[in-house]
């Protein structure tokens, strides 16, 4: 089988309606499959005013908005008969979920019952979620559902090798490839730094600016974060907080970093800019499987102060391009951050070596590895169905 002959049904929770990492390497993924010549239809639920447009066919899924205070997602009903009267007229031979919802076990289940091979993507560590809602007992009850719903799929792809190795030893299938992310060079780079923009927000030229990068959500670590900017105060350290995105939690965050510059949701050449801006990135979160913030940001050679965790771990190299700490340890995380902050040298070398390493992230080849695992998942099952023909009644 060939590219062009894929026919792919992709499921996803949010491909559009609202800008995050996971949602934008679905559109660039599907971008590269149209443009290899494969046919592709997306169901996903749908809004009035999406964040930005959608790349390919996008099909409507009924949906309500999620509750405990995360209305902006939506929460699909599961595959209502339109849906699937639609599945049946595209007649897709692959069918690729990105979220273990509602949505993604019904297609799962279509798919099944259907022979259609299934291929999963792993964008986000959803079973760290709970400790951040009080809710930690949870956790090895949520791993056990993700296992269930991973290990029916024919094959699962990973963001990063620390994830697909964590994959591995939860158990959650035994066929686990790398789908990697890329960066876009023309937008993230050293030269968008703006010493004007800087000063429009009120930061000096040699002020030293610690960056955070992403939707203020509490699962990317904003507490850890918090703590982290008090500890660095403490020892005396000269800093400036800079904060780029929004979301339902900038509240409760700016209570902790209350001198902190909240520069609000940037994108495009605007977010390149505010991220060449930074004179350090700090990304405290354990919930990436990737860490598409950290690849920007070494991109526009900032260093990188990351939690060493699934994502960050096979990005930054620890003592070249930034510091990995652990987790959780304020005090490691203080001292990463006063020693670039305090030593310029320090700081030119690790963002030159981040810079370096970032070259290497090239969209058209990251995204060929899934249309790989796709012809290869393909390859596999027509072998098992050749030598388990279906009985004769």
């Amino acid at each position: 089988m060939k590219v062009t002959d894929l026919r792919i049904a992709l499921f996803s929770g949010n491909y559009n309606y609202t800008r995050d990492g996971a949602n934008q390497a679905l559109n660039r993924l599907v971008a590269y499959l149209l443009a290899q010549g494969a046919a592709v239809r997306i169901y996903s639920p749908t809004v009035e005013h999406p964040a930005f447009p959608a790349t390919g066919d996008l099909v409507d899924v009924p949906a309500v908005p999620m509750p405990f205070g995360r209305g902006e997602y939506r929460f699909a009903m599961g595959l209502p008969a339109k849906v699937r009267a639609d599945l049946r007229k595209f007649a897709p031979n692959m069918v690729h979920v990105s979220a273990p919802e509602l949505l993604g076990h019904r297609a799962v289940t279509y798919a099944r019952r259907h022979h259609l091979p299934v291929v999963a993507s792993v964008h986000t560590r959803f079973e760290t979620y709970p400790r951040y809602y009080n809710l930690g007992f949870m956790e090895p009850l949520v791993e056990k559902g993700l296992k269930r719903f991973y290990n029916r799929c024919d094959a699962i792809v990973a963001p990063s090798r620390s994830m697909a190795d964590l994959l591995a030893e939860q158990g959650m299938n035994p066929h686990i490839g790398i789908w990697s992310r890329g960066v876009d060079h023309h937008i993230f780079n050293p030269a968008a730094r703006s010493l004007e923009w800087r000063r429009s927000l009120g930061i000096g030229d040699d002020e030293v600016a610690i960056g955070f990068l992403g939707r203020l959500v509490l699962e990317k670590g904003l507490d850890v974060f918090g703590e982290a900017m008090q500890a660095l105060a403490a020892r005396g350290v000269p800093h400036r907080v800079l904060v780029i995105g929004d979301g339902p939690a900038r509240e409760t965050f700016a209570a902790q970093v209350p001198e902190a510059v909240f520069a609000g949701f940037q994108r495009g050449a605007d977010l390149g800019r505010a991220v060449a801006s930074m004179d350090i990135f700090l990304n405290p979160s354990v919930t990436e499987t990737f860490g598409n913030v950290t690849l920007e940001a070494m991109a526009c050679a900032v260093p990188v102060v990351a939690a060493d965790a699934t994502g960050s771990a096979s990005l930054v190299e620890d003592g070249v391009t930034g510091r990995l700490v652990p987790p959780r340890d304020i005090a490691a995380y203080a001292d990463a951050l006063a020693h670039y902050a305090t030593d310029d040298a320090a700081r030119r070398a690790a963002g030159q070596a981040g810079y370096d390493a970032a070259k290497a992230y090239g969209w058209d080849a990251i995204n060929q590895k899934v249309v790989d695992t796709y012809l290869e998942v393909i390859a596999r099952r027509s072998m098992t169905d050749a030598r388990n023909p279906p009985r004769s009644s």
